[in-house]
């Protein structure tokens, strides 16, 4: 008897918008619905994308040039997708994903203001074939997703970025979730956690039930 695939989520959002939190609500939900699934991030799930991680996220004195950081974002996620996410999917167990390529076409396509187009390149050299299945975008306005973020301590180089490369990144993040509403949810995170919680919850119980039904 085939192994059915597996199914890929991905959590998306800006500075501040809780995805850690939520996804660790979402992996917990689909445990208890009978779902085996891992629980991973980007950049990072494997030691030398972690390593690259650090790399992108270090403040230092030199600079990062935009194509750079992309390249780098990119390596990390080569590494990701053939250690961990495709041998997962491979034996059916579900892969929860905290960012996918989604946030380069946020942070370095809009953000960086690199356009669409060397990140497709890249997209179509790393994973031709590998989508996500469902993305939740957390959305949170700027302000205050970066209070939430630099309450935290001491800022990472993205954090340090000024509000308006945040106000692009958001922007490409709505147009994404406008391109593709099938695939990518769009969740107001501004509210309270609970509430939060709950419109989480809800379009991950809608996803669960079409999947039972053998329609996603």
């Amino acid at each position: 008897m085939a192994i059915q695939r597996g199914r890929f989520i991905t959590v998306e959002g800006g500075e501040g918008a809780g995805k850690s939190t939520h996804l660790s609500t979402m992996v917990d939900y689909l445990r208890a619905e009978g779902i085996d699934v891992i629980s991973t991030r980007e950049p990072g799930g494997t030691g030398v994308a972690e390593a690259i991680r650090e790399l992108l996220l270090a403040r230092r004195d030199e600079s990062l040039d935009p194509l750079t950081e992309l390249l780098l974002v990119f390596a990390a996620r080569a590494q990701h997708v053939a250690r961990v996410i495709r041998p997962a999917l491979a034996v059916g167990r579900w892969v929860v994903c905290d960012r996918f390529t989604d946030a380069s076409y946020a942070y370095q396509a809009a953000g960086r203001q690199m356009g669409p187009h060397p990140v497709t390149l890249l997209a179509g050299l790393v994973h031709p074939d590998l989508k996500p299945d469902l993305t939740l975008y957390l959305d949170v306005p700027t302000a205050q997703g970066l209070a939430r973020a630099r309450s935290r301590g001491r800022p990472d180089r993205f954090e340090e970025e000024t509000d308006p490369f945040f106000d692009r990144v958001r922007q490409g993040y709505l147009d994404l979730a406008a391109a593709e509403p099938d695939r990518m949810k769009t969740v107001n995170a501004a509210g309270d956690l609970e509430y939060v919680r709950n419109k989480v919850l809800a379009a991950l119980d809608v996803f669960l039930a079409q999947y039972r039904q053998g329609r996603a």
